[in-house]
């Protein structure tokens, strides 16, 4: 394709996300199923198709989102749910794969253990987007969600080191248990060591992080230095880049200003959009090329190969869910949470519960990694039977992000898993308080050290803002108390002042305009005194979210 036809590309999927995200806003409808089908559509019509670049995906692609999903995780709560997170992202991986490879090996026709591990690598991590999406719109309960999210982390780092091996092994034709987890444990390893090591340059290099523009370009150039230098030292990128995120999120409140957290959240809100939108839109747009390669192959080698892949996808999921959390309860090791009253040393973490184990087992949506990751394998002759791995894992790519996300809303409905929003309420409306009242105690420090620059007027004023506040998250607490219900309860009075105080905003904005208008004020000026409201309208709560 020429740089025109690139640009012309560009332009058009980013006019198909954004009314592709429109669409999903009015009926809720999952964007991940919505541009993929988008992109089927398009590979059938005639015109060019862009190839989805595995290098590119890998370098340019994956690390920025995988990077910005650990910027929004929390470091506390994966550590929590570690024994959980480590199952599904390393065993479970581990045994699909394995699985796999062994029926391939035993039941199609031409193919070797090497080629069925490869195939089992790449369709083994489920990719967490389609599923966080629905599952935060559902109201899905926050331990769900950590887990998926530590699930979709860590697991990519798995599957590709093992598909590294299975290509390794196909080579010399030795595809062996042992050197294959032998090579899994140096890289992750080695990766986890680069990513601690770039998330402390980025804390070393705190006076840059306090320049919204300086924080905006580290933000974005440490994913794509952690995977590089991991790569090049053959270890984990991912996991780099992985541990690399959690440790500067969980560092970014302390080592950060409000003016940088707020400008890279926006930016990295804007990347998330059209990196997701542009690679379903790649995913759909592979389809016929995928389709047309199956000539040389029976229908019966075709049945055999999918009957494999998606019935070990589909069932070892979750099998593997119930046999974990059938496990013996001493064994439900936990790194946080509340303490065992036998041991006060001792932490457990908490089995799901068969509700739990159902959502979370039809949250296995494969995405973007499955196909990046098979389009690696090299091509026929020298890998055999590679079009028909491509196709197995196009197909079960389409069959999970269709079917089990279009369906994945409706069963987290109907099994009656939403979130404690009260609590979730009143434990914010607690932290407030507890701010206010830090900032009080600040007050009387300053107040008694008796600041020559410092009037008394000015506390005053400061404290009887405080005391609004503190006086305001007090009644709120009071009311959260007396609900029984998980939903939060609607005050008309927190409600109508809510209302008053985006009333108040919109009228200064205007007036600002009139003054614009009739020449009494610069385009300067309005724009830094409409930042200031522009900042003051972000702190207003959302509706339901007090």
């Amino acid at each position: 394709m020429t740089y025109e036809e690139i640009l012309l590309f560009g332009l058009a999927a980013v006019g198909v996300i954004i009314v592709v995200h429109w669409v999903t806003e009015k009926t809720g409808l999952p964007a991940a199923v919505l541009l993929t089908l988008v992109g089927i559509t398009y590979s059938y019509m005639p015109g060019p198709n862009i190839p989805l670049d595995e290098h590119f995906i890998l370098m340019f692609v994956l690390p920025p989102l995988l990077y910005n999903a650990a910027l929004d995780s929390s470091l506390l709560d994966i550590r929590r749910n570690m024994r959980t997170v480590i199952s599904l992202s390393v065993v479970l991986v581990l045994v699909t794969a394995m699985l796999i490879g062994l029926g391939f090996s035993l039941w199609v026709t031409g193919a070797t253990l090497a080629a069925g591990v490869a195939l089992g690598a790449a369709v083994a991590p489920p990719d967490p987007v389609a599923a966080l999406a629905v599952g935060r719109k559902a109201g899905l309960p926050g331990k769900l969600i950590t887990l998926i999210q530590g699930e979709g982390l860590l697991n990519d780092a798995t599957a590709l080191t093992l598909l590294t091996v299975a290509i390794a092994a196909h080579e010399k034709n030795n595809f062996s248990f042992e050197s294959a987890v032998g090579r899994f444990v140096v890289s992750a390893v080695g990766g986890v060591l680069i990513g601690v090591a770039v998330a402390y340059i980025v804390r070393f290099l705190k006076p840059l992080r306090a320049d919204p523009l300086s924080a905006n370009a580290l933000s974005i150039i440490t994913p794509l230095a952690a995977f590089t230098v991991a790569e090049h030292l053959t270890l984990s990128g991912v996991l780099a880049v992985v541990v690399a995120g959690l440790m500067v999120g969980h560092d970014t409140p302390r080592y950060t200003t409000g003016a940088s957290r707020l400008q890279t959240a926006a930016v990295w809100r804007l990347i998330d959009f059209l990196l997701e939108g542009v690679v379903f839109l790649l995913i759909g747009q592979q389809v016929r090329e995928i389709i047309e390669g199956l000539d040389r192959y029976t229908w019966t080698q075709i049945t055999i190969a999918l009957s494999v892949t998606l019935g070990v996808v589909l069932l070892v999921r979750p099998l593997w869910l119930i046999v974990t959390q059938l496990l013996p309860r001493q064994l439900h090791l936990r790194l946080g949470g509340q303490q065992d009253d036998d041991d006060v040393d001792s932490r457990k973490e908490e089995p799901l519960s068969g509700r739990e184990v159902t959502a979370l087992s039809w949250a296995g949506t494969r995405g973007v990694i499955t196909l990046a990751a098979i389009f690696i394998i090299p091509p026929e002759p020298y890998f055999p039977n590679q079009k028909l791995l491509v196709f197995c894992a196009l197909v079960v790519v389409l069959v999970t992000l269709v079917g089990q996300g279009l369906t994945f809303a409706p069963l987290v409905r109907w099994l009656g898993l939403r979130a404690n929003q009260t609590d979730k309420a009143k434990l914010r409306n607690e932290a407030r308080s507890a701010a206010v009242v830090a900032a009080l105690n600040r007050l009387d420090d300053i107040q008694d050290e008796q600041h020559d620059n410092v009037e008394d007027e000015a506390i005053e004023t400061m404290r009887k803002q405080l005391e609004i506040r503190l006086d305001r998250y007090r009644r709120r607490l009071d009311l959260l108390e007396q609900v029984e219900s998980s939903e939060v309860p609607q005050s008309p009075q927190y409600e109508a002042a809510l209302m008053v105080r985006q009333a108040v905003i919109d009228a200064e904005r205007e007036e600002l305009l009139r003054w614009r208008d009739a020449g009494r004020l610069n385009d300067d000026s309005l724009r830094v005194l409409n930042r200031e409201l522009d900042h003051e309208e972000l702190i207003l709560p959302k509706r339901g979210s007090h």
